[in-house]
């Protein structure tokens, strides 16, 4: 069992009245906390990595004397090219046993900045050159996956790379498919000046004992990007004392060594990597990553039942969209070693709470995070403990949440009393107080009363000390002066049967500022009209303001890596139909030919002529609209 038990709101204060944070003499450095568990685990499981998700495909499984080694190893390279403490090691990977080794080799060496791989070659390229990265370790060329494409297309746009690390997943294939790979692999041209080299060989080459000072104290050790998909990422720092309190967080609070997680999430998210990971590597536990693409690989749905038998998993990190898909599919398999599943990224449905539980039998925790925040902020009691379905619980141990209501300056204009709602704000050893972004100007106004981490997260802490998640601050839908919360539209059509997924913004609207409208994806099979929703959310949303004016169904709703529902997109959506049908009502030959999002203006709506314009009249009809517009070249 954890080492602490964590049942009810009082074990939070129990726990911080034992020690300080500063008492507890954690492990300085990435560094000192693998060489503990090394000495200490040896050669216990560490991480396995299966290509494939069949429950008898191949898999290797590192220990950990073996993970300190590789990794010691992969720091002595990146050490050896040039990347010191402040020098930059981005890895543009899927899962696989090398994102750890050069997760953890990275921050050993220097700082690591884990890049998403679904991002395309521009968005890459800024995230490089906002982090002034050194060495880049990503895919060799590899069947039906672009990665390394892009990833040399974005070495290219990012002049300080000077090292390129590739690696071959064609390792992990068995007989015929690795004879088969060299033969379709898919040729990558690389024009930047950059050396490439194959990133298993060059680690090898190296010794297996540090061969420079580790860190003295704490320092940042890693960039973790947040948004990205809008080609204008914010690029968060993390500090050796963040990410060690996080995964004492998780060892101490969530799981054993003697737990086998199964972690089918990216390893370029803090979910994975802070939460899932440190956590193991405190614990010394045993992390299974099921496919390069984790929950999105193929098959993994249909095998997950059958790999949690293989595995023996303990221990299951979700989201709420990946939930939602293995409740559409029967628990094929014996999962009776199964204690706890651990979910976040975003609110649970409390329809969907029940159907897992019912289903795997299984206890469900929830809990809530940010990038800002190195990650974890608060959870639902684990085991017995009194969980309140649709809370993400209570704040963990040393950390400090109040619900505040600030200016732009950060400065607190009032705090909030029990079950007000206003901005989650939070101050614990994760916050890297004042210098949150990489960005100076990303900063300001950051930080209420100099101390708390402005989330941007709208909640409200009830008589218990449980924090709910009520939207975001910047999702708010502001219906002429109204404001109208969209999770309250969302959790009412997420109760239909045949909705899966809500998701609600505001459109445009030339008399209100703002409509709220509705995108639903529904359960496979399941069928219903927009009419029948429609119906239904009138029924179910009690504040006649919140009604959604249009509720469009989906084939599947916009997500991030994680499970999150991508709004901006959807605002996009709604903006060219909103304008569309405004410019076509008033019979003008123009159109909105795309949605794009401007660094100073936000949303920008771009135009094109149909036919003969009257621009006068085109600029006098959306100039009814508060979203601006300009016309393509």
């Amino acid at each position: 069992m954890p080492r602490y038990s964590y049942l009810e709101a009082g074990d939070r204060d129990r726990i911080q009245s034992e020690k300080t944070w500063e008492e507890r003499q954690n492990p300085a450095t990435i560094y000192q906390l693998l060489k503990k568990t090394a000495d200490a685990q040896g050669g216990a499981p560490a991480v396995s990595f299966q290509i494939l998700s069949g429950p008898k495909d191949k898999a290797e499984t590192l220990s950990w004397r073996a993970l300190h080694d590789k990794s010691v190893q992969a720091a002595n390279l990146f050490r050896s090219l040039g990347v010191g403490e402040q020098d930059v090691v981005a890895y543009i990977l899927p899962n696989a046993n090398e994102t750890l080794v050069a997760l953890l080799g990275g921050m050993v060496a220097g700082i690591v900045n884990p890049i998403n791989p679904l991002l395309d070659a521009d968005q890459i390229g800024a995230i490089l050159r906002e982090t002034g990265a050194k060495v880049v370790v990503t895919l060799k060329g590899f069947p039906k996956t672009d990665v390394a494409q892009k990833a040399h297309e974005a070495v290219a746009l990012a002049p300080d790379v000077a090292h390129v690390l590739e690696v071959d997943l064609n390792r992990y294939l068995t007989f015929p498919k690795n004879l088969i790979v060299p033969l379709i692999r898919p040729k990558v041209h690389a024009t930047h000046k950059a050396k490439v080299q194959d990133f298993n060989a060059a680690v090898a080459s190296q010794p297996t004992t540090l061969q420079f000072a580790d860190s003295e104290g704490d320092r940042v050790a890693a960039y973790f990007h947040t948004g990205g998909t809008t080609g204008m990422p914010k690029v968060a720092q993390h500090t050796y004392s963040g990410i060690v309190y996080n995964g004492w967080l998780g060892a101490n609070l969530l799981f054993d060594p003697d737990d086998t997680l199964i972690c089918p999430l990216p390893l370029f998210h803090v979910f994975a990597v802070h939460v899932v990971f440190m956590a193991v590597l405190t614990a010394g536990a045993h992390v299974v990553f099921p496919t390069p693409a984790g929950y999105r690989g193929d098959g993994v749905f249909d095998n997950f039942w059958k790999l949690v038998e293989r595995w023996k998993v303990s221990f299951i990190i979700t989201v709420p969209t990946a939930i939602a898909a293995l409740m559409q599919r029967p628990v094929d398999a014996d999962v009776s070693s199964l204690k706890i599943a651990f979910s976040g990224s975003a609110p649970l449905p409390v329809e969907l709470f029940n159907r897992f539980e019912k289903a795997t039998g299984v206890t469900l925790v929830e809990g809530y995070g940010l990038t800002e925040a190195t990650c974890l902020v608060s959870c639902n009691p684990i085991g017995e403990g009194n969980k309140k379905i649709g809370s993400v619980g209570v704040p963990f141990p040393y950390t400090d949440v109040k619900i505040l209501q600030a200016d732009g300056d950060g400065v607190i204009l009032k705090e909030c009393g029990v079950d007000e709602v206003g901005e989650i704000c939070v101050a614990n050893p994760g916050v890297y107080l004042g210098h949150t972004y990489t960005e100076e100007a990303k900063n300001q106004g950051l930080f209420a009363g100099n101390r708390f981490l402005r989330t941007g997260d709208l909640g409200r802490i009830d008589e218990d000390g449980y924090l709910w998640i009520t939207g975001r601050a910047k999702d708010l839908i502001i219906r002429g002066g109204h404001n109208i919360d969209p999770a309250e539209i969302e959790e009412a059509l997420a109760g239909h049967p045949a909705v899966a997924f809500a998701g609600a913004i505001g459109q445009p609207d030339s008399f209100s500022g703002e409509l709220p409208c509705a995108y639903v994806e529904l359960v496979d099979g399941a069928t219903v009209t927009e009419e029948e929703l429609m119906a239904y959310a009138k029924e179910k949303i009690h504040e006649r303001a919140a009604i959604p004016k249009h509720i469009a169904i989906v084939r599947e709703l916009p997500k991030t890596a994680v499970g999150k529902v991508f709004k901006p997109e959807l605002r996009k959506e709604a903006i060219a139909r909103v304008y569309n049908a405004a410019l076509e009502q008033a019979g003008m030959n123009a159109r909105v030919a795309e949605v794009v999002e401007s660094k100073k203006l936000g949303l920008v709506a771009r135009l094109e002529a149909t036919g003969e314009v009257d621009y006068d009249a085109v600029n006098h009809v959306l100039g009814e609209f508060t979203r601006p517009f300009e016309w393509m070249d």
